[in-house]
């Protein structure tokens, strides 16, 4: 496994605006880094169980359907670069979100949210199982995206709370870059 391809892959992935992110960018804008970080651990909880049921249904589907990773590849590349579209659209000035930001509804959101299913389903398949067949490497590479994720989640709650007025002032700018991240983690799905 190149490991530079994968931790650079998981970064973009999940740093990169999605429904999570914007909900957590929204919430600290509408009620501050507190109440945000209860929607993070919730996320973050969240993300951590798809990412086991992933690595569980992909094992066994390893063994089943090798052709799956193509399809997978192909629909987690389509919508990360419908996504890449819809964030150049974005106008983050206006609210995202309109719900009660607790740890139940970040948990909850993880099996709701395209851009996450799509993500570990394509991660584990297309990084971890080609180079490690053990528990033990599955269960460090998972502890590992999952503190990507974290590390992703903790920092749209700083970036929300630092730099309000940069994001409003320079909206367009930011959108477009994120976007280009987006699109070029679409790319290396392929790689």
């Amino acid at each position: 496994m190149n490991i530079t391809s994968f931790v650079i892959y998981c970064m973009i992935a999940t740093f990169t605006p999605g429904p999570t992110n914007i909900v957590i960018l929204s919430t600290v804008h509408h009620h501050g880094a507190k109440k945000a970080m209860k929607y993070t651990y919730g996320a973050t909880v969240g993300f951590g169980v798809l990412l086991i049921i992933s690595a569980f249904l992909n094992s066994m589907l390893m063994a089943f359907l090798p052709k799956i990773i193509l399809i997978l590849q192909i629909i987690g590349s389509a919508y990360m670069l419908y996504l890449s579209y819809l964030i150049c659209k974005m106008d983050t000035a206006s609210p995202a979100v309109n719900q009660a930001a607790t740890f139940r509804s970040g948990f909850l959101m993880q099996f709701m949210n395209p851009k996450v299913v799509l993500f570990a389903l394509t991660v584990i398949p297309a990084f971890i199982i080609p180079s490690y067949s053990s528990r033990t490497m599955m269960s460090v590479s998972i502890m590992l995206i999952i503190g990507i994720g974290f590390l992703a989640f903790l920092t749209w709650v700083l970036f929300g709370a630092i730099f309000k007025a940069f994001l409003h002032k320079y909206n367009k700018i930011v959108n477009v870059l994120l976007a280009l991240s987006l699109a070029y983690a679409a790319v290396m799905i392929w790689l």
